[in-house]
C-alpha cells in the first residue's frame, strides 16, 4: 500500500506545481502553453481531490486510535470503536477508488473523434452492415447526448455505404468509442437469399482521436488542395460549381476527401479536421506506447479472421472476442443500446492496467 501513497502524492505535487506554472504571466500570456498545462492538469483533480478526502481519514483515524488508547471512560471508547470501523470502511472505499483513478488512462479519452466506417468482404452486404453501424453509432450518441455530424461519404449502388467518416463530440466520447477499432462480422441471411443461406460479411471502423491545431502543426506549403464536381447528391448544384475538396500531404501521403457540403470552404473545413486527426494518430502510433496501433493495424485488412466482434443475427447474438462473452437481444443493440458491451470492454481494460497501476 506504500507504493500507492507514493503515486498519490507525486501527484498531488504534480498538481500543485502545474497551478503555480499556469499562474506565471509568461505562461497565462501565451495560449498553446497554458492549454497545454491545463490539459494534464485536468485529469489529475478528481484525484488530487479524492487523495484529500483519504488523508482526512486517516487523519480522523490516528485521532481515534489515540482516543482509544488513552481514554477511560467506558461509554466513550465503545463510540470510538464504532467510529472506527466507520472510518476503516471509508478509507477502504477512497483507496479503491483512487487505485481506480491510478489505472494508465489513454490521454484521449475525454477527446471527441472521428469514425471511419468502410466495408470490407461480401459485397453489396458489407455495405449494408457498414449503413447498420453507421445507425448503431448515431442512436448511440443520441443516447449520449453527443453531437454526430458527417464528414464524408459514398453511398453504395444499394443501401448503405461503401465508406462514410463521421465526427461525434460530447463528453468522454474517445473513451468509449475506442473499443470499437478493428473489424466488425456480421452473419445473416440476406434479403435477396432465396435458399435462405446464411452470408457473412464485414466492416472494418477505425476511431481517431480528434486533433485540434494546437496538436498538429500542417505547413500549408506541403498541401496540394484539388477541388472538384462532387458526385453525389446536390441536385443542379453539383453540375455547376465545383465544391468537392481533395487535400493530399505530401510528407505523409494522406489523402483526405469531402464532399458533403455545397459550400467549397465548409468542405475544406471538414477535410482539414479529418487530416489532422490522421496525421495526429500516426504520430501518435510512433511516439506514445498508449496508442501504439496506427490507423492501418486498427482495422486490418478487413479479412473475417481478424475479426473482433460478431453479429450472428439468426441466433439473436452478438460476440466481443476479446473479451469472450456474448450478449442477446440484436434489434436493441443495432438500435445504439451497446453500453453492457463496452462496460465490459472498460472493466477488462481496468483488469489488465490495475497491475501497472502502483508502478512508479
Amino acid at each position: 500500500m506504500e507504493s500507492l501513497y507514493e503515486k498519490l502524492q507525486q501527484i498531488e505535487d504534480r498538481h500543485d506545481e502545474l497551478i503555480l506554472l499556469m499562474a506565471k504571466p509568461e505562461v497565462a500570456s501565451d495560449y498553446d502553453a497554458f492549454q497545454r498545462l491545463a490539459r494534464e492538469m485536468a485529469p489529475l483533480t478528481d484525484t488530487v481531490t479524492l487523495y484529500g478526502q483519504l488523508k482526512d481519514r486517516k487523519t480522523e483515524q490516528e485521532e481515534n486510535s489515540s482516543l482509544i488508547a488513552t481514554e477511560d471512560d467506558v461509554e466513550i471508547i465503545a463510540l470510538a470503536k464504532e467510529e472506527a470501523k466507520v472510518l476503516e470502511s471509508q478509507i477502504e472505499n477512497l483507496e479503491n477508488l483512487l487505485k481506480i483513478a491510478l489505472l494508465p488512462k489513454d490521454p484521449n479519452d475525454d477527446r471527441n473523434v472521428i469514425v471511419e466506417i468502410r466495408k470490407g468482404t461480401g459485397g453489396d452486404e458489407a455495405a449494408i452492415f457498414a449503413g447498420d453501424l453507421f445507425r448503431m453509432y448515431s442512436r448511440y450518441a443520441q443516447l449520449k447526448d453527443w453531437r454526430i455530424e458527417v464528414l464524408n461519404s459514398h453511398e453504395s449502388s444499394i443501401e448503405g455505404f461503401s465508406e462514410i467518416v463521421f465526427s461525434v463530440k460530447g463528453k468522454g466520447v474517445f473513451s468509449r468509442l475506442k473499443f470499437e477499432r478493428g473489424v466488425h462480422r456480421v452473419q445473416r441471411v440476406p434479403t435477396t437469399e432465396a435458399s435462405g443461406r446464411i452470408h457473412t460479411s464485414t466492416s472494418t471502423v477505425a476511431v481517431l482521436p480528434e486533433a485540434e491545431e494546437v496538436d498538429v502543426r500542417i505547413n500549408p506549403d506541403d498541401l496540394r488542395i484539388d477541388v472538384y464536381h462532387s458526385g453525389g447528391a446536390g441536385g443542379q448544384n453539383v453540375n455547376k460549381v465545383a465544391t468537392a475538396i481533395r487535400i493530399v500531404h505530401n510528407p505523409s501521403g494522406i489523402i483526405v476527401t469531402c464532399q458533403e457540403e455545397r459550400s467549397q470552404y465548409k468542405n475544406k473545413t471538414k477535410a482539414m479536421e479529418i487530416l489532422r486527426a490522421r496525421i495526429y494518430q500516426e504520430e501518435q502510433a510512433k511516439h506514445q506506447r498508449e496508442i501504439s496501433e496506427s490507423r492501418k493495424a486498427q482495422v486490418g485488412s478487413a479479412e473475417r479472421a481478424e475479426k473482433i466482434r460478431t453479429y450472428n443475427i439468426p441466433q439473436d447474438r452478438v460476440t466481443d472476442h476479446r473479451i469472450g462473452k456474448s450478449f442477446f437481444g440484436m434489434p436493441k443493440f443495432l438500435d445504439g443500446h451497446i453500453d453492457e458491451l463496452v462496460e465490459a470492454l472498460v472493466a477488462n481494460e481496468h483488469e489488465k492496467n490495475l497491475g501497472e497501476a502502483l508502478t512508479v
